[in-house]
């Protein structure tokens, strides 16, 4: 096989990868429905009702919320790697057609509004992202239309659309789902992503044919790396302050918004405001919760409440979030979004800017005042998609004075435990490099079991990297849940990649047993569960964290900032 196209140790995802990347070779659009014979014979874990007459809603919903809310408008999706790609094929405005985004991933994408939707990629990983998305969106749509159109279904969205806003409620749902003969918690679901579009979507799924083709611009190694180069260069532009080739940097791989939260400390320092958005307009379960907490009814974390607060008075009152964007700048906290290239943040922070006195009182660890002197930075970045993990790292460290170590927190799919468990492994076997990486984890399940309340931590497992959500069977999940794999996840094989580039003198290897416990620097890999596949259908298209993903999230990002205040503490 061409070592480009991403391997697997299951044939039927092989095929699968092997024919879109065959076609996807073609200067002009495949049609997705060529693709679906290749995606109903891998039998996906995601998509497990691919080949049932009955639609599988779970994938629908998981496919809906990861594309923008125009999807079933699209005629063409186009992937190219930057602003110069789509310019040299053609494309040379389309940052001019209106932004759309997904709730579900973080892809900069422009839709024309004829049909045509340009998404800027980062990796081969984002193919294996959008591909299977959009033939498992064919696959349930064809189905969903031989459901929905019948005259009484047809009459009874009608109705729903003219007197009740769209959204089928009580007896209306009911019907529905008996006219339709799908469940009717699975049309509730819909109608809570769709709200007042939701008679509306389902009329057009039901008078309308939709055909969806797509086109690959660029694919080499180059155009990757060249659009990486370009991200990093607007990060060197956008801070011209930092002298980012001097200074030594603890690099995190997370999210854009826990760091910030226990760092700055402006959601405790406005819990007065939040306890009366709270008690003045917020939910009833909002309420209870909060009073729970204080009457300590509940174990949760009062400060990861406040935090979850915190976000929903923003949505409310949006001048809140430019008076925390404001005390960020004011600690040195520089956000800096990604322009004409793929959609990843990046955060930086001077370690000698921090306010303990500010901070989440779960961070002070001893001697913190010494850190007036570090002249370290830590660099946040809002977490890659697969391959991007290996891009992105390289770069960084290509561009700064060394990494004084790596952390990396991320959600993974558990084949053993709960959502909502966290999964600290030593062992990561990369489907993408076909290595298996031996490395020191520099965190134990006691850096993180105090400050989580709801789940369980599991040290020493195996982890492995697959190379899209789709692309994972029962077959390809249970030989490796036979020798010890239980945590699934699509970064830590790539870091790890590059982490072997910034120790040794050459480029990592291919299909080897990688040793990396004499790396000088520490490596910290946390993975809280957000999906339990060997559960059939049952993932995050079929549910959400909600509030409850804030005790993983802040747990793990808890241990990573103690993690790195305790070594640079040492350092000096």
């Amino acid at each position: 096989m061409d070592r480009t196209v991403p391997t697997s140790g299951n044939e039927e995802i092989n095929l699968y990868l092997r024919t879109y990347y065959s076609l996807l070779r073609s200067t002009r659009e495949v049609q997705i429905k060529t693709l679906i014979e290749a995606h109903k014979r891998m039998r996906s874990a995601l998509h497990v009702g691919a080949d049932a007459p009955e639609p599988d809603l779970a994938a629908f919903t998981y496919c809906i919320l990861r594309m923008p809310p125009c999807l079933d408008e699209l005629d063409l999706v186009i992937m190219g790697q930057s602003e110069q790609v789509f310019a040299k094929h053609g494309f040379p405005d389309i940052e001019s057609w209106p932004h759309v985004s997904a709730p579900g991933r973080r892809r900069r994408s422009f839709f024309d509004g004829k049909g045509t939707l340009a998404v800027y990629i980062a990796s081969q990983s984002d193919i294996d992202d959008i591909v299977p998305i959009l033939v498992a969106y064919q696959i349930e749509r064809r189905k969903l239309r031989y459901r929905l159109n019948r005259a009484v279904v047809i009459a009874l969205l009608q109705e729903i659309q003219a007197e009740d806003d769209g959204i089928p409620r009580d007896n209306k749902l009911i019907n529905l789902a008996r006219a339709t003969e799908i469940p009717a918690e699975d049309l509730y679901r819909l109608s809570q992503i769709w709200q007042e579009n939701t008679a509306v979507k389902l009329l057009d799924i039901a008078q309308n044919d939709q055909e969806i083709a797509i086109r690959s611009l660029a694919g080499s190694l180059i155009d990757y790396k060249r659009a990486t180069r370009s991200w990093w260069k607007n990060v060197e532009r956008k801070e011209p302050a930092i002298s980012f080739e001097k200074r030594p940097v603890y690099f995190i791989s997370s999210n854009t918004h826990s760091m910030t939260n226990l760092l700055s400390g402006f959601a405790l320092q406005n819990e007065a405001r939040i306890h009366d958005f709270i008690h003045t307009k917020g939910s009833a379960e909002l309420q209870q919760e909060y009073r729970d907490i204080l009457e300590q009814n509940v174990p949760s974390s009062r400060e990861n409440f406040l935090y979850y607060a915190l976000k929903k008075l923003e949505q409310a009152d949006p001048a809140i979030r430019q008076e925390r964007l404001a005390v960020e700048k004011q600690m040195g906290l520089a956000r800096i979004p990604s322009e004409h290239a793929f959609d990843i943040e990046v955060q930086t922070i001077p370690l000698n800017r921090i306010r303990p006195s500010l901070m989440d009182p779960r961070l002070h660890v001893p001697n913190i005042h010494k850190l007036e002197d570090s002249e370290a930075l830590i660099i946040n970045i809002d977490y890659p998609l697969g391959m991007a993990a290996y891009q992105v790292l390289a770069e960084i460290a290509r561009n700064v004075a060394e990494i004084r170590g790596v952390y990396i927190m991320g959600k993974a799919a558990t084949l053993n435990g709960r959502i909502g468990d966290v999964m600290i492994p030593g062992v990561v076997h990369d489907e993408h490099s076909l290595n298996t990486y031996l490395f020191k984890n520099c965190f134990t399940a006691a850096d993180v079991a105090d400050y989580l309340v709801y789940g369980t931590v599991m040290d020493n497992q195996k982890a492995i990297t697959v190379p899209g959500t789709f692309l994972q069977n029962e077959g390809y999940m249970s030989i490796f849940y036979q020798e010890g794999y239980t945590d699934m996840e699509m970064e830590a094989g790539p870091y790890l990649s590059s982490v072997y580039e910034m120790a040794r003198p050459k480029r990592h290897p291919y299909n080897e047993l990688v040793n990396l416990y004499n790396i000088p620097i520490p490596i910290g890999i946390l993975h809280y569960a957000s999906d339990t596949p060997f559960s059939k259908g049952k993932n995050l298209g079929a549910q959400n964290l909600s509030y409850f993903g804030m005790d993983p999230t802040y747990a793990t990002m808890i241990a990573i900032l103690r993690a790195i205040l305790g070594h640079e503490i040492a350092q000096m």
